[in-house]
């Protein structure tokens, strides 16, 4: 015969049998970590704390990056004792856009950009628009030897002997005006990067400060609650 205490054990495990989900609820309400509300305040406090120092330490060196880039551009400029020619020259080369630079000397990015295309006129009007790479000096030396190896009358080859003179010079002046913009307007670049890591800085800065106080205010949160 069945008792009464041998039904309730089949009717319990038919229970199991149907509903499988309730023994797999229970496991993984067991697996479930919880965090105390003061825990993790002292977490985020902690993250707060490192952030903070990080941003200080990110503005601090960009600060410094900033300031040396800075006083580098000065320091190499105002040593090439670079000059703007005064107005009146500049009046009479057209160039009435750099009036306000007449006289100055170079120690800034932005001179250096402004020289750079003080330059550019000139170059162009040398080269006539082409650059020192693309003016053939070296055959017309060579067409010179060549004329003289061949009987050419002395005329001639004085002749192309003062092309030859001339597209050097031509050459010689749009190497040096080149490499000497190209210098100046690598200086404005440095500049401009010394420029953007001082945004870049107080940035950092502010990030710094709003983590600070973050963290302080997390503090005094736990500080409150746990009085």
């Amino acid at each position: 015969s069945i008792g009464p205490k041998s039904e309730g054990s089949i009717m319990t495990a038919t229970t199991e049998d149907r509903n499988p989900n309730v023994t797999a609820s229970t496991s993984h309400e067991d697996d479930i970590v919880r965090l105390p509300r003061r825990k993790i305040d002292k977490i985020l406090v902690g993250f707060g704390l490192i952030a903070a120092i990080v941003f200080l330490v990110a503005g601090g060196l960009l600060t410094w990056g900033s300031t040396f880039s800075s006083d580098y551009v000065h320091d190499e400029l105002a040593s090439q004792n670079v000059f703007f020619p005064d107005k009146a020259a500049l009046v009479k080369e057209g160039r009435d856009d750099l009036v306000s630079h007449a006289g100055e000397q170079v120690t800034s990015g932005k001179d250096a950009q402004v020289y750079a295309g003080y330059i550019s006129g000139h170059l162009e009007v040398i080269g006539e628009g082409k650059t020192f790479s693309q003016i053939d000096d070296r055959g017309a030396a060579a067409a010179v030897v060549e004329a003289t190896k061949s009987g050419a009358s002395d005329t001639e080859v004085a002749k192309l002997q003062a092309t030859a003179d001339e597209l050097k010079t031509q050459r010689d002046s749009l190497f040096r005006g080149e490499t000497l913009r190209g210098l100046l307007l690598s200086t404005y670049a440095w500049s401009v990067i010394g420029t953007i890591a001082a945004i870049a800085a107080w940035v950092a800065f502010v990030g710094a400060v709003l983590m600070a106080g973050l963290t302080i205010a997390g503090a005094l949160h736990i500080k409150r609650h746990s009085a």
